[in-house]
């Protein structure tokens, strides 16, 4: 393990959250590395002395009410009666709604809405404690966790070496469906990568845009739908998009 590695997992070992082998994968890593040591040593006694002296600031209502009025208002879902009610071939409408994949192909045109739920899910992410449900840097442990909460396991691919650090993944919910979201680090911004499956098997090119200040690369590719965001700048979230479709491209 290297330094850059055990950084990633410091605090989530603090606050006990990593699992058995990658407790042991730290434990053995700082007792070997002063640097490390040292870090660990600062972020405990900064959590202990959090903890004694109860610092908590609770924001006044005034404050809540001005950011909600603030945020953009979701736009309506059209009637899903209404839209079905246009399609002549009812038994195929029965088939797509048997998998699931109606909800999908209806919702697929509002992407407006679509993008400012990924960011308000990845403002979301960034509270303390919802980053991540499985912490690893190692995309063979992050990959199985997602088997059989998802009906389809996101791809996790390791970029570290092109400077796009792994560092977990979670569960999140965007359009009211349960969607994987792989969470990679460069420098100190965070890149949540959502995705979630599509009736549209084929490849759809890249496009980027910017919500409430957060960029978005979306893109599709082989039943898969993809939004990166991140407050990374254009050229970078497009660097890592590039990468990561390279990879998924390269045989594995």
């Amino acid at each position: 393990m290297t330094c850059d590695e055990a950084e990633v997992l410091l605090h989530a070992l603090i606050d006990g959250e990593l699992d058995a082998g990658h407790t042991r994968d730290v434990e053995n890593h700082v007792a070997g590395c002063s640097r490390c040591a040292a870090a660990l040593r600062d972020y405990r006694e900064l959590s202990r002395m959090v903890a004694e002296t109860g610092a908590r600031y609770t924001a006044p209502v005034a404050l809540r009410q001005r950011i909600e009025a603030a945020l953009p208002q979701p736009k309506a879902v059209p009637n899903r009666r209404a839209v079905l009610r246009g399609f002549a071939m009812g038994s195929a409408v029965s088939a797509l709604a048997a998998t699931g994949l109606v909800a999908i192909v209806l919702r697929n045109d509002d992407v407006d809405r679509i993008q400012s739920e990924v960011v308000s899910a990845h403002l979301r992410s960034l509270q303390a404690g919802h980053l991540t449900d499985v912490v690893s840097t190692d995309q063979h442990t992050v990959k199985p966790w997602f088997n059989g909460k998802l009906d389809v396991s996101p791809p996790v691919v390791d970029l570290t070496a092109q400077g796009f650090t792994l560092i977990g993944g979670r569960l999140d919910y965007v359009d009211a469906r349960a969607i994987g979201a792989v969470v990679y680090r460069r420098r100190q911004h965070i890149i949540n990568l959502f995705v979630a499956q599509t009736a549209n098997t084929e490849r759809r090119s890249a496009r980027i845009d910017t919500v409430q200040g957060f960029n978005i690369r979306h893109w599709s590719d082989r039943g898969l739908n993809y939004w990166a965001v991140s407050d990374l700048a254009k050229d970078e979230l497009s660097d890592f998009g590039e990468k990561f479709e390279s990879a998924m491209r390269s045989p594995r």
